[in-house]
């Protein structure tokens, strides 16, 4: 039980605690202003513990993972795509023929690269 007295799990409690309090707060101040004739609060009312239900939930779900030892997934090695070896040879011969011409496609690829990661 000392591994719960760690200083990221009292994080973690403080951080379920205050998500807990505020979610059910936000309810209660929903459930204020749909009595005062706010229709749309009304739903609010019913969401806010609810997102106060799955707090508690994974606050739960993530003691028992660590008393019972789940381990979190290791990541996936990503494999280099087929083409990137080609690639490479090319961009290695265009060096020889034209550092410049080689320098600018590298430039090419990096942008191009870095625009699939954003999306």
């Amino acid at each position: 039980m000392r591994r719960f007295l760690t200083p990221g799990w009292l994080g973690l409690h403080a951080l379920a605690i205050v998500l807990c309090t505020a979610f059910l707060g936000f309810g209660w101040w929903q459930y204020d202003r749909a009595q005062a004739g706010n229709d749309r609060s009304w739903a609010y009312t019913f969401e806010w513990p609810i997102f106060a239900i799955f707090v508690v939930v994974m606050w739960v779900k993530m003691i028992r993972d660590e008393r019972n030892g789940v381990a979190s997934p290791a990541p996936k090695v990503i494999e280099e795509p087929a083409e990137a070896k080609v690639k490479r040879e090319i961009i290695r011969q265009q060096e020889e023929e034209d550092p410049a011409l080689a320098a600018y496609n590298r430039y090419l690829a990096r942008l191009n690269s870095e625009s699939r990661r954003r999306d």
